[in-house]
């Protein structure tokens, strides 16, 4: 228990973090919903890069499913850009019906709940008028293990400018929130618990960001949860 509860920070223009957001039977409502969207068909993978490699994260999508694709989905061109694309144009990643880099299967739905969820948190974030727009319709769901790590990297494969609402649960991690024009420095390192939320849009829409690493054996005892779960809601503008 701390002496003082933390509070809010802005981390940049348009990217704020919210401590302890989630309460904790909230924690325990999302986390059993995660078990059960990383069973297969569709479920829980270890997720491949354009070079060959696997990140040390693994993943679940949910309305729609983010991978690697051997082309553009819409054009079949492996080209990273193609203005003749009948579009969107889509590579080396893209958002699919199917887990294409999985088993093959029908990606599974995303719950009007977890949209309901992501509205909810951008209004905290930023005021009721920037939660105005569409709901999040895809969730990405990255797992961490004690060692995993996510390289700096922009979320730049949607279609919409909506903000990016990022859920933690479990292990706390350090999240490395950057700028807009380099993977490299100036950039923020923030630790994210259990419960914590954080959301980025407008100017740091683009930004590069990061988990550098976990702090295994952090998570609430309470909570059953050996690992650290991020849950990051995206409007996919597609």
């Amino acid at each position: 228990m701390e002496l003082f509860p933390r509070e809010r920070a802005d981390i940049a223009p348009g990217a704020a973090h919210l401590p302890d957001w989630l309460p904790a039977e909230r924690q325990r409502e999302l986390l059993a919903a995660c078990r059960a969207w990383a069973r297969p068909p569709a479920g829980l993978r270890t997720v491949r890069t354009p070079g060959g490699g696997t990140m040390t994260a693994r993943q679940v999508c949910l309305g729609l499913h983010w991978g690697v694709v051997r082309a553009c989905p819409a054009c079949g061109r492996p080209v990273r850009d193609n203005p003749g694309c009948p579009g969107p144009h889509q590579y080396p990643y893209a958002y699919t019906r199917t887990a294409t880099d999985g088993d093959g299967a029908p990606v599974k739905p995303f719950p009007a709940w977890l949209g309901e969820v992501g509205r909810r948190a951008v209004a905290d974030a930023f005021g009721p008028a920037a939660a105005s727009g569409p709901a999040p319709d895809v969730a990405l769901i990255n797992f961490y293990d004690g060692a995993a790590h996510m390289g700096m990297h922009r979320d730049s494969d949607e279609r919409a400018d909506a903000p990016v609402v990022s859920l933690s649960l479990g292990d706390a991690c350090v999240f490395r929130f950057g700028n807009t024009e380099t993977r490299t420095r100036p950039y923020t390192d923030v630790e994210l618990r259990s419960g914590d939320l954080f959301v980025f849009g407008g100017p740091s829409r683009a930004a590069y960001h990061g988990v550098p690493r976990v702090h295994p054996g952090t998570a609430p005892p309470w909570l059953g949860l050996a690992g650290r779960l991020n849950i990051t809601l995206r409007v996919s503008g597609l």
